[in-house]
């Protein structure tokens, strides 16, 4: 489906079709799965090679105890994680990336390009007194 500019919009058509329909249920259960603010970092962060909650919370930076502890269970019940907790003593509580959570590297990708794209365009609209390109 391609994405109409401002004022290209075809007047015949403005009825949604079915790969419309599609298009925006699949980006809204993807946006149900990893939306928010702390998901993708977190799953960043344990593809660095931090799996402890303690290095979770200090790599993700200004997460809570509480939201991380809750989306680590979001994560872990959508197949992206696994707790794993050692008997013993100290008892020790790491989280494992699934191989589930590798089908999230493209679209990581696909952000950290727009995003990279969208910070120099901001940077170059403020310095250039925010002429639009």
């Amino acid at each position: 489906m391609e994405m109409k500019q401002p004022g290209q919009i075809n007047a015949e058509n403005k009825e949604f079709t079915d790969e419309c329909h599609t298009i925006m249920n699949a980006v809204s259960d993807t946006l149900y799965v990893v939306g928010g603010k702390w998901k993708l970092m977190i799953i960043i962060a344990m593809a660095r090679g931090n799996n402890r909650f303690s290095e979770l919370q200090k790599q993700v930076k200004g997460i809570s105890a509480r939201v991380l502890s809750s989306e680590l269970k979001e994560l872990e019940l959508n197949g992206f994680i696994v707790k794993k907790v050692s008997v013993g003593y100290p008892v020790l509580i790491e989280y494992e990336l699934l191989p589930y959570s590798h089908t999230l590297e493209e679209l990581v990708g696909a952000m950290t390009r727009w995003g990279i794209q969208h910070r120099a365009k901001i940077k170059s609209e403020r310095s250039s007194g925010g002429k639009r390109e």
